[in-house]
């Protein structure tokens, strides 16, 4: 493993699980000082000492509260090198617009695109003073393609956080400041378990479009988030940056 991020301190939203811990886990291995935002903090502190980081406990909807996290990091480790604002949900009662009541569109897009607008505005000013900085926000292959099998608040929420990152990938370029959404496929993450196990064919349907012929595994998410916090990224900002397994090419997938 090489030590691309020596001496630089991430902050990761949604850092206990799925691609937010594996993430943890490569940027500390690259040299990075990670700080995991949580709600859920057993999780959260177990994987901040795994990564030898700090856990801080947060409501990414509370703009006091993710401020609280982005200062924790500065005083704690002295800079704000790179947000990873991963954190998000994708819940069962986010389905078709003519079944999706207000509260739970209302709830998704405050998780998934308010977030990562209020940890956007915490980061920034930190990364000014730096004159550098990398801001990763989770997006989705599902901002750049449509489904039958909806989730209409979640993908709302998604083409939301691609185009406020593609915004602030041109605004702060000169400043040093580079701002990429990444758009992962479908991931092997308890998110995704959850919802497929309780219903395999929705699982098969989606399945089937991935000419790889498989759902990606966290750690080959944060291998791109690793590659978008470093300097061999240098001159990608304000990319919709895909690692989909071909989903979003494809038209017809191999037998």
């Amino acid at each position: 493993m090489t030590a691309r991020l020596q001496g630089r301190v991430a902050v990761i939203t949604g850092g206990a699980s799925g691609i937010g811990l594996a993430s943890a886990r490569r940027l500390a291995q690259e040299g990075a000082k990670v700080v995991i935002g949580d709600l859920d903090e057993a999780a959260g502190k177990a994987a901040a000492e795994e990564v030898g980081g700090l856990f801080v406990s947060v409501d990414v909807t509370n703009p006091d509260q993710v401020n609280a996290l982005f200062e924790a990091a500065n005083s704690t480790y002295g800079s704000v090198d790179i947000a990873f604002n991963n954190a998000g949900i994708s819940p069962p009662d986010d389905d078709s617009i003519l079944v999706t009541g207000l509260d739970a569109w209302r709830r998704v897009q405050e998780v998934n695109l308010t977030s990562v607008y209020l940890c956007c505005k915490a980061a920034l000013p930190y990364m000014q003073l730096q004159g550098r900085g990398s801001i990763i926000n989770t997006a989705s292959f599902v901002a750049v393609m449509g489904a039958a099998t909806s989730q209409i608040s979640y993908s709302a929420s998604k083409g939301g956080v691609l185009a406020m990152s593609r915004e602030l990938g041109v605004e702060f370029a000169r400043q040093g400041i580079r701002v990429n959404a990444l758009c992962p496929g479908p991931v092997n993450t308890p998110l995704l378990q959850e919802l497929f196990a309780k219903d395999p064919e929705r699982a098969a349907r989606r399945l089937v479009h991935v000419p790889l012929g498989r759902f990606a595994e966290p750690e080959e998410i944060a291998a791109a988030v690793a590659f978008l916090a470093s300097d061999d990224s240098s001159f990608i900002t304000a990319s919709t940056f895909l690692v989909d397994g071909g989903i979003s090419g494809a038209y017809v997938t191999p037998l």
